[in-house]
């Protein structure tokens, strides 16, 4: 970050100095040009003063008595020097430095003199020059004509005030630029001191410590930072937790049909039971484990859809119409009296967990209703919610119970006082479904005007696809 800040503030800057640099040494020559161009003007006006005319008529000529010395006085020390020529009426050559260039401008229309004046630059005797044109008229008796009087300087001088000035100007800049940086890194070192310390206490925490991390003392460009560090390691912990409840009740639950079926194998092999009695115990015992081994399994592979994300979008008739049919043997086992009413409900969970949900509710409703007796399954649309109801005619539930029965491996009274036996996973399994769906699940008797058990009902429900809420 002190890198990129430094080259994001540093790199623009020094473009911008460069530029400046540049525009201001041509600001400084401009204005040496206008400084020292006066003093080309005096020299040439010096030199004007000093013209006269010889010679009447056509053969009037320019004649200039004017000894080099008398530039000195405009010199301004000897790191420049000076030349001058003075051309008659025709061009002709009078005094001065007879191979200097002549000149072929034209005056400005507008100038910052009055005087009628031209100044250019040149190159004279391989050297850059400065060159002041001044047309001087002279007249006399004799007679009259305009003069050309051109004053040339080198550049030496004009060039180191210029320079001067570049320099003066660009070591400013250059500790100006030495101060932002400087600043640069103040700032950034401060500003992440923050970072440092969360880098730290992170550093220094126990693996097992994955509560949320303090934000008070944060500065409000780290709170969304901190926010979403907090909220990973919400659901890393979440995730830690079922995992090892699951790596427990797996330990816990098998430990027991697995030490059975060690006990009813060496019976078996003292011979202890009928070889066949032996076998049917054992094939028990293992159903019994495998059944709790999938229940675990399918408990796991919810937890692992939840992580997925957004599920796709299921219709839910299909697949209850589809449970029904796989559990249709036990249904004619039991002689039950059995009815499927569906209508179209799109709800957004994976296929396989709508299959789970709805398996193990009809598979419980099967197991505790009587033989013969009715059960009933319908699915309905009601306000933006696709509601699934399992009628069974069991004993129903002792009073404050129904919500105990969704933990793993509950038990609980019937109606009746009796015992119906452990719910094991199947609807611990489906409160997790509806749970990661944003659905709802409740266990009621059904009841007579006269207050008896009829039954129970399984009522689930779950925000349909196309509902915009």
């Amino acid at each position: 970050m002190r890198s990129q800040l430094l080259l994001g503030i540093l790199l623009p800057v020094g473009l911008l100095v460069a530029v400046n640099a540049l525009s201001l040494y041509r600001q400084a020559l401009s204005a040496a040009d206008t400084a020292y161009d006066r003093t080309l003007l005096a020299s040439a006006k010096s030199l004007g003063e000093s013209l006269e005319i010889v010679g009447q008529g056509d053969a009037a000529r320019v004649r200039a008595t004017v000894p080099y010395s008398a530039l000195e006085a405009f010199e301004a020390d000897n790191r420049s020097r000076m030349f001058y020529k003075v051309s008659g009426f025709r061009g002709e050559w009078v005094s001065g430095f007879e191979d200097l260039p002549p000149w072929r401008g034209q005056l400005p229309a507008q100038g910052l003199y009055a005087a009628l004046v031209h100044f250019y630059n040149d190159r004279y005797r391989d050297q850059a020059v400065r060159v002041a044109v001044l047309l001087q008229p002279v007249a006399s008796a004799e007679g009259r004509g305009m003069a050309t009087i051109q004053v040339a300087e080198t550049l030496e001088l004009r060039e180191t005030l210029a320079r001067r000035i570049l320099f003066d100007t660009l070591w400013r800049q250059a500790a100006l630029l030495a101060v932002i940086a400087g600043v640069v890194v103040w700032v950034v070192q401060h500003a992440l001191q923050p970072v440092r310390r969360l880098s730290t206490a992170l550093r220094e925490r126990p693996p097992q410590a994955l509560g949320p991390l303090p934000d008070a003392d944060a500065p409000q460009e780290l709170r969304p930072l901190l926010d979403a560090t907090n909220h990973v390691m919400a659901r890393l912990d979440e995730l830690l937790g079922h995992q090892r409840r699951f790596v427990r009740d797996t330990a816990h639950q098998l430990r027991t049909p697995l030490a059975v079926l060690k006990t009813q194998v060496q019976s078996a092999r003292r011979g202890d039971l009928p070889a066949e009695q032996a076998l049917a115990e054992i094939d028990g015992t293992v159903a019994r484990a495998t059944t709790l081994a999938n229940q675990m399994l399918s408990l796991a592979k919810v937890e692992q859809l939840r992580q997925q994300g957004v599920a796709p979008v299921e219709d839910w008739a299909p697949a209850a119409r589809e449970v029904a049919l796989d559990l249709a043997a036990l249904v004619a086992e039991r002689q039950l009296d059995f009815s499927i009413d569906t209508v179209a409900a799109p709800v957004r969970v994976h296929a396989w967990a709508l299959r789970e949900l709805t398996r193990n509710l009809l598979h419980n409703a099967i197991r505790h209703c009587p033989p013969g007796g009715p059960l009933a399954i319908s699915l309905r649309r009601e306000d933006g919610q696709a509601v699934l109801r399992l009628v069974d005619s069991g004993p129903g539930l002792a009073p404050g119970v129904g919500e105990r029965l969704f933990q793993p491996f509950s038990t609980a009274l019937s109606a009746g006082g009796h015992l119906p036996g452990g719910t094991g996973l199947g609807l611990a399994i489906c409160r997790d479904i509806v749970d990661a769906a944003g659905g709802r699940i409740v266990l009621r008797n059904r009841e007579d005007a006269a207050g008896a058990v009829l039954g129970l009902e399984a009522c689930v429900q779950l925000p349909l696809a196309d509902n915009p809420a």
